[in-house]
């Protein structure tokens, strides 16, 4: 029986040092992670880090030492700062982008700065995202390396990863804590990764939707794609295998292509077939292209063709009289501008008629 008993307390005692072993009580930490996410065009640019205080230490040089370091522990002899504190900071890219104007693959990577007391660092980004700190940093694993200008801004206290001057295909990344910010560049080709996952998904069901290749070649004209492409998409919604409808849009959007390949006379021809089928307000739009490139006579033309159809919209007279404005026709202008004010014509368009009657001197 006693044999028994001090079997069972053995049992027991090994049982609790097991779960006092591998438990692990979830609390939080000094420093807490963050995560922040910008989105660039279609991609997204995000970094994980954790974000530690002042508390009133000499950061620069100290808390942060300069130059590459060994820092006593793991694999690395000359480690860079981790720049956070926990495990490795990391910055993902949805799609291939640039850094600081050098290529990086989409994927995940771990962000170090190796901070340099002349006021500059190098901004690293390793393959191995997973380690812990920059403790077995190896530089064999460098996926880019730049060169960046750290700068001086208001006091931070908590380490912070921020997003600013977002443009339409890059943003500004910074690292900002104490007083000083370590800014860089992230950029995407936007048009191109638009237009190849357009040319991805066209293999499938959205390449049946006549709308789809509409916007894609719209897309492209719009953005610097490439014409002949974009000549190929729209002709695809035009007269398709699956389906074929020409409509005034995507008429409009071939003539415009055309247009800006110098293919004049095809343009001329396919902007008349477009405006054959178009409203007043579509009418409208065309009058302002043909004044946008000097072709002041189909301006005039398609002008005209919307008063016709829709009389009663004073929009329509405050287009023809920009139109005879810019002709240097005074007399005409003048009648239009006063035709759409006596229609009760929308604010937008009342004040500007009667900013161009202001500047002919009849108001």
């Amino acid at each position: 029986m006693k044999k028994k008993t001090i079997t069972k307390l053995v049992m027991c005692l090994l049982l609790c040092f097991s779960v006092s072993t591998f438990a692990q009580l979830n609390t939080p930490r000094g420093s807490q992670q963050a995560t922040v996410v910008q989105r660039i065009g279609v991609s997204d640019v995000s970094i994980t880090y954790s974000r530690p205080s002042v508390k009133e230490r000499e950061i620069w040089g100290k808390v942060v030492p300069y130059g590459m370091n060994n820092l006593g522990f793991g694999t690395s002899t000359a480690a860079p700062w981790r720049a956070g504190a926990n495990e490795n900071t990391t910055i993902t890219f949805s799609h291939d982008a640039k850094v600081e104007g050098k290529p990086i693959k989409a994927g995940t990577y771990g962000l170090h700065l190796e901070v340099k007391a002349d006021g500059t660092a190098t901004l690293i980004l390793s393959k191995d995202a997973d380690a812990w700190g920059s403790y077995f940093y190896n530089e064999n694993n460098d996926a880019l390396r730049a060169t960046i200008n750290t700068v001086s801004v208001p006091h931070h206290e908590l380490l912070t990863f921020e997003f600013n001057n977002v443009q339409a295909n890059s943003a500004t990344a910074s690292l900002v804590w104490e007083k000083k910010a370590f800014p860089f560049e992230v950029s995407f080709d936007v048009t191109e990764i638009v237009l190849q996952d357009f040319r991805k998904t066209s293999k499938g069901q959205a390449g049946f939707q006549r709308q789809n290749w509409e916007q894609a070649a719209s897309y492209a004209l719009n953005n610097g794609g490439n014409l002949d492409e974009a000549l190929t998409w729209i002709d695809k919604a035009i007269a398709g295998q699956f389906f074929s409808q020409k409509t005034f849009n995507n008429l409009a959007i071939k003539a415009q292509i055309l247009n800006k390949q110098g293919k004049s006379d095809e343009f001329a021809a396919i902007m008349s077939e477009a405006a054959s089928m178009a409203n007043a307000n579509q009418l409208n739009a065309l009058g302002y292209q043909m004044l946008g490139i000097k072709d002041y006579d189909k301006a005039l033309m398609y002008f005209k063709k919307a008063v016709s159809l829709d009389p009663e919209n004073p929009n329509v007279y405050d287009s023809l009289g920009e139109a005879y404005k810019m002709m240097g026709n005074k007399k005409e202008a003048i009648k239009n501008f006063k035709k759409s004010l006596s229609l009760n014509p929308p604010a937008n368009v009342k004040a500007n008629s009667e900013k161009h009657l202001r500047e002919l001197g009849a108001l």
